[in-house]
Protein backbone atom coordinates (compact mmCIF):
# COMPACT_ATOMS: atom_id res chain seq x y z
CA UNK A 1 0.00 0.00 0.00
CA UNK A 2 2.79 2.32 0.87
CA UNK A 3 4.51 1.38 -2.36
CA UNK A 4 1.38 2.18 -4.39
CA UNK A 5 1.03 5.56 -2.74
CA UNK A 6 4.65 6.29 -3.49
CA UNK A 7 4.17 5.47 -7.17
CA UNK A 8 0.83 7.26 -7.66
CA UNK A 9 1.69 10.26 -5.50
CA UNK A 10 -0.35 12.18 -3.01
CA UNK A 11 -2.66 15.00 -4.13
CA UNK A 12 -1.46 18.56 -3.54
CA UNK A 13 -2.99 20.23 -0.52
CA UNK A 14 -4.36 23.72 -1.39
CA UNK A 15 -2.67 26.53 0.37
CA UNK A 16 -4.60 28.31 3.05
CA UNK A 17 -4.16 31.77 1.52
CA UNK A 18 -6.37 32.51 -1.46
CA UNK A 19 -7.84 29.02 -2.11
CA UNK A 20 -10.05 28.81 0.95
CA UNK A 21 -13.45 30.35 1.29
CA UNK A 22 -13.52 34.15 1.80
CA UNK A 23 -13.76 35.17 5.38
CA UNK A 24 -16.68 37.33 6.35
CA UNK A 25 -16.57 40.03 8.96
CA UNK A 26 -17.83 43.46 9.87
CA UNK A 27 -15.54 45.20 7.36
CA UNK A 28 -16.68 43.07 4.46
CA UNK A 29 -20.33 43.58 5.37
CA UNK A 30 -19.87 47.38 5.42
CA UNK A 31 -18.15 47.26 2.06
CA UNK A 32 -20.97 45.22 0.52
CA UNK A 33 -23.61 47.56 1.96
CA UNK A 34 -21.80 50.62 0.64
CA UNK A 35 -21.47 49.07 -2.80
CA UNK A 36 -25.18 48.31 -2.86
CA UNK A 37 -25.94 52.00 -2.03
CA UNK A 38 -23.72 53.16 -4.90
CA UNK A 39 -21.07 54.66 -2.62
CA UNK A 40 -17.49 53.79 -2.04
CA UNK A 41 -16.47 52.89 1.49
CA UNK A 42 -15.57 55.93 3.57
CA UNK A 43 -17.37 58.43 1.28
CA UNK A 44 -19.80 61.02 2.66
CA UNK A 45 -23.56 60.50 2.26
CA UNK A 46 -25.30 62.28 -0.60
CA UNK A 47 -27.13 64.63 1.80
CA UNK A 48 -23.90 65.96 3.28
CA UNK A 49 -22.41 66.49 -0.18
CA UNK A 50 -25.50 68.40 -1.33
CA UNK A 51 -25.44 70.57 1.78
CA UNK A 52 -21.78 71.36 1.21
CA UNK A 53 -22.47 72.25 -2.44
CA UNK A 54 -25.35 74.54 -1.42
CA UNK A 55 -23.13 76.24 1.16
CA UNK A 56 -20.44 76.84 -1.44
CA UNK A 57 -23.01 78.21 -3.92
CA UNK A 58 -24.39 80.53 -1.24
CA UNK A 59 -20.90 81.78 -0.39
CA UNK A 60 -20.18 82.46 -4.07
CA UNK A 61 -23.49 84.32 -4.48
CA UNK A 62 -22.78 86.43 -1.40
CA UNK A 63 -19.29 87.24 -2.65
CA UNK A 64 -20.71 88.22 -6.06
CA UNK A 65 -23.34 90.44 -4.44
CA UNK A 66 -20.69 92.16 -2.33
CA UNK A 67 -18.62 92.77 -5.46
CA UNK A 68 -21.58 94.34 -7.26
CA UNK A 69 -22.27 96.55 -4.24
CA UNK A 70 -18.68 97.82 -4.24
CA UNK A 71 -18.90 98.64 -7.94
CA UNK A 72 -22.09 100.65 -7.41
CA UNK A 73 -20.44 102.55 -4.54
CA UNK A 74 -17.51 103.28 -6.84
CA UNK A 75 -19.94 104.66 -9.45
CA UNK A 76 -21.62 106.84 -6.82
CA UNK A 77 -18.37 108.44 -5.70
CA UNK A 78 -17.08 108.77 -9.27
CA UNK A 79 -20.21 110.71 -10.29
CA UNK A 80 -19.95 112.81 -7.12
CA UNK A 81 -16.29 113.65 -7.79
CA UNK A 82 -17.02 114.68 -11.39
CA UNK A 83 -20.00 116.85 -10.38
CA UNK A 84 -18.04 118.44 -7.54
CA UNK A 85 -14.97 119.10 -9.70
CA UNK A 86 -17.01 120.71 -12.49
CA UNK A 87 -18.82 122.94 -10.01
CA UNK A 88 -15.62 123.95 -8.20
CA UNK A 89 -13.69 124.73 -11.40
CA UNK A 90 -16.58 126.68 -12.92
CA UNK A 91 -16.90 128.84 -9.78
CA UNK A 92 -13.17 129.55 -9.72
CA UNK A 93 -13.30 130.73 -13.34
CA UNK A 94 -16.40 132.83 -12.70
CA UNK A 95 -14.87 134.53 -9.65
CA UNK A 96 -11.62 135.22 -11.51
CA UNK A 97 -13.00 136.28 -14.90
CA UNK A 98 -16.65 137.29 -14.57
CA UNK A 99 -17.28 138.72 -11.11
CA UNK A 100 -17.52 142.55 -11.14
CA UNK A 101 -17.79 142.47 -14.94
CA UNK A 102 -20.66 142.84 -17.36
CA UNK A 103 -22.76 139.69 -17.97
CA UNK A 104 -21.92 137.54 -20.95
CA UNK A 105 -24.82 136.80 -23.28
CA UNK A 106 -24.84 133.22 -24.55
CA UNK A 107 -28.26 133.17 -26.25
CA UNK A 108 -29.21 136.81 -26.45
CA UNK A 109 -31.27 137.82 -23.44
CA UNK A 110 -32.55 134.29 -22.94
CA UNK A 111 -29.39 132.89 -21.36
CA UNK A 112 -26.58 134.89 -19.79
CA UNK A 113 -23.62 134.32 -17.49
CA UNK A 114 -23.83 136.74 -14.60
CA UNK A 115 -21.83 136.25 -11.38
CA UNK A 116 -23.70 136.87 -8.13
CA UNK A 117 -23.26 135.81 -4.50
CA UNK A 118 -26.21 133.88 -3.05
CA UNK A 119 -26.57 133.58 0.71
CA UNK A 120 -29.72 131.45 0.45
CA UNK A 121 -30.58 128.01 -0.83
CA UNK A 122 -30.64 126.78 -4.41
CA UNK A 123 -31.90 129.35 -6.93
CA UNK A 124 -31.64 132.15 -4.39
CA UNK A 125 -34.43 131.12 -2.01
CA UNK A 126 -34.28 131.68 1.74
CA UNK A 127 -31.38 134.09 2.18
CA UNK A 128 -32.14 134.49 5.90
CA UNK A 129 -31.50 130.81 6.66
CA UNK A 130 -27.90 130.35 5.53
CA UNK A 131 -26.78 128.36 8.57
CA UNK A 132 -29.84 126.10 8.38
CA UNK A 133 -29.20 125.32 4.72
CA UNK A 134 -25.56 124.57 5.54
CA UNK A 135 -26.62 122.04 8.18
CA UNK A 136 -29.13 120.50 5.78
CA UNK A 137 -26.43 120.06 3.13
CA UNK A 138 -24.13 118.39 5.67
CA UNK A 139 -26.97 116.09 6.79
CA UNK A 140 -27.69 115.10 3.17
CA UNK A 141 -24.05 114.10 2.71
CA UNK A 142 -24.12 111.94 5.85
CA UNK A 143 -27.38 110.22 4.80
CA UNK A 144 -26.03 109.45 1.32
CA UNK A 145 -22.82 108.01 2.79
CA UNK A 146 -24.81 105.71 5.10
CA UNK A 147 -27.19 104.67 2.32
CA UNK A 148 -24.25 103.72 0.09
CA UNK A 149 -23.64 100.58 2.19
CA UNK A 150 -26.87 99.03 0.86
CA UNK A 151 -26.56 100.29 -2.69
CA UNK A 152 -26.91 97.71 -5.49
CA UNK A 153 -28.68 99.78 -8.18
CA UNK A 154 -26.75 101.64 -10.89
CA UNK A 155 -29.45 104.33 -11.52
CA UNK A 156 -29.61 105.01 -7.78
CA UNK A 157 -25.81 105.23 -7.66
CA UNK A 158 -25.87 107.90 -10.38
CA UNK A 159 -28.71 109.84 -8.71
CA UNK A 160 -27.08 109.80 -5.28
CA UNK A 161 -23.74 110.72 -6.84
CA UNK A 162 -25.30 113.82 -8.39
CA UNK A 163 -26.88 114.78 -5.07
CA UNK A 164 -23.62 114.21 -3.21
CA UNK A 165 -21.51 116.18 -5.67
CA UNK A 166 -23.96 119.09 -5.72
CA UNK A 167 -24.28 119.18 -1.94
CA UNK A 168 -20.50 119.14 -1.54
CA UNK A 169 -20.12 121.94 -4.08
CA UNK A 170 -22.47 124.34 -2.31
CA UNK A 171 -21.26 123.25 1.14
CA UNK A 172 -17.71 124.20 0.15
CA UNK A 173 -18.93 127.73 -0.58
CA UNK A 174 -20.77 127.85 2.75
CA UNK A 175 -17.64 126.90 4.64
CA UNK A 176 -14.88 128.78 2.86
CA UNK A 177 -16.33 131.88 1.20
CA UNK A 178 -17.12 135.23 2.80
CA UNK A 179 -18.62 136.46 5.01
CA UNK A 180 -17.62 133.52 7.22
CA UNK A 181 -17.75 129.82 8.09
CA UNK A 182 -21.28 128.34 7.77
CA UNK A 183 -22.44 131.72 6.41
CA UNK A 184 -20.55 131.84 3.12
CA UNK A 185 -22.37 133.00 0.02
CA UNK A 186 -22.65 130.55 -2.88
CA UNK A 187 -21.39 131.64 -6.30
CA UNK A 188 -24.18 131.53 -8.91
CA UNK A 189 -23.70 132.47 -12.55
CA UNK A 190 -26.19 130.73 -14.91
CA UNK A 191 -28.98 133.24 -15.54
CA UNK A 192 -31.87 132.18 -17.81
CA UNK A 193 -34.35 134.93 -18.65
CA UNK A 194 -37.20 135.13 -16.15
CA UNK A 195 -35.66 132.52 -13.84
CA UNK A 196 -33.42 132.48 -10.77
CA UNK A 197 -29.64 132.45 -11.16
CA UNK A 198 -28.02 129.10 -10.29
CA UNK A 199 -24.82 127.10 -10.63
CA UNK A 200 -23.72 123.60 -11.65
CA UNK A 201 -24.13 122.26 -8.11
CA UNK A 202 -27.79 123.32 -8.13
CA UNK A 203 -28.20 121.60 -11.51
CA UNK A 204 -26.68 118.37 -10.19
CA UNK A 205 -28.96 118.42 -7.16
CA UNK A 206 -32.07 119.00 -9.29
CA UNK A 207 -31.13 116.28 -11.81
CA UNK A 208 -30.40 113.81 -9.00
CA UNK A 209 -33.71 114.62 -7.32
CA UNK A 210 -35.68 114.17 -10.54
CA UNK A 211 -33.99 110.83 -11.18
CA UNK A 212 -34.82 109.64 -7.66
CA UNK A 213 -38.49 110.58 -8.17
CA UNK A 214 -38.60 108.62 -11.44
CA UNK A 215 -36.94 105.58 -9.83
CA UNK A 216 -39.44 105.73 -6.96
CA UNK A 217 -42.39 105.80 -9.38
CA UNK A 218 -40.96 102.74 -11.12
CA UNK A 219 -40.66 100.96 -7.77
CA UNK A 220 -36.89 100.52 -7.91
CA UNK A 221 -35.20 100.60 -4.50
CA UNK A 222 -31.54 101.46 -3.81
CA UNK A 223 -30.81 97.78 -3.02
CA UNK A 224 -31.87 96.79 -6.56
CA UNK A 225 -35.22 95.25 -5.65
CA UNK A 226 -38.42 96.24 -7.43
CA UNK A 227 -41.63 96.60 -5.44
CA UNK A 228 -45.20 97.22 -6.55
CA UNK A 229 -47.57 99.24 -4.39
Amino acid sequence: MAEAERIIGTPDIPEAAGDGPEQSGPDSEETAAAEQDGQRPGSEPDGAAEAEAEAEAGAEAEAGSAGKGKRKIAVLFAVAVVAYALDLISKMIVVAKLEHHEPIELVGEWLRLSAIRNAGAAFGFGEAFTIIFTCIAAAVIVVIARLARKLYSLPWAIALGLLLGGALGNLTDRLFRSPGVFEGAVVDFIAPKGFAVFNLADSAIVCGGILIVLLSFRGLDPDGTVHKD
